[in-house]
């Protein structure tokens, strides 16, 4: 019976560790070469560098015509078109709104204050901008304040806000900034 007993502990035992860092070597080498191979496959040369572009930026109304063309490129948003010398000019589209100053639907006393600015697609009509102005006041109303709570409760805002300007605008309003948001 020991012979056996000594049989039955040589069938449990399994392969040797020699057997299984060569398993553990020939995979990482499979792994690496694999790795290599793909890698080989997807690079698809060397990178191109773009050619710059000059760009002429108009200045903003009411800015002064010297030194005012600095810094408004592409902070204050512009509508591309080429000119004369292969030259793009802006125009500036990033429209300031006048401050939305509301009490909230739930708590009613609770009053918010909102600047925003909005990117039309191309220089909109003053009254389109009144009327947009006019919805996010209406829809400021029906807010409540546990609606615009923490940083989703945010994002939410800002999407429906920007939503309403854009059906408003029939898609000439391409985005919305809150500049700033106050509760009192």
């Amino acid at each position: 019976m020991s012979l056996d007993a000594a049989e039955a502990a040589n069938q449990k035992k399994g392969p040797s560790m020699m057997v299984q860092a060569a398993v553990l070597v020939v995979l990482t080498l499979v792994a690496v070469g694999g790795g290599w191979f793909a890698g080989m496959n997807l690079r698809s040369g060397e990178p191109v560098e773009p050619e710059p572009i000059k760009i002429a930026v108009d200045p903003l109304p009411g800015e002064a015509a010297e030194g005012g063309d600095e810094g408004h490129g592409e902070e204050s948003g512009g509508e591309a078109h080429e000119g004369e010398d292969g030259e793009i000019k802006l125009i500036p589209r990033l429209v300031p709104m006048e401050p939305i100053t509301t009490n909230l639907a739930a708590p009613a006393d609770i009053w918010v204050r909102m600047e925003i600015s909005i990117v039309f697609s191309a220089p909109p009509p003053s009254d389109l901008v009144r009327t947009i102005h006019q919805d996010l006041l209406a829809y400021m109303r029906t807010v409540s304040l546990q609606q615009v709570q923490g940083a989703s409760g945010f994002q939410h805002l800002k999407t429906d806000l920007e939503e309403r300007a854009q059906i408003r605008s029939d898609g000439l309003a391409t985005q919305l900034m809150i500049r700033t948001l106050l509760f009192e």
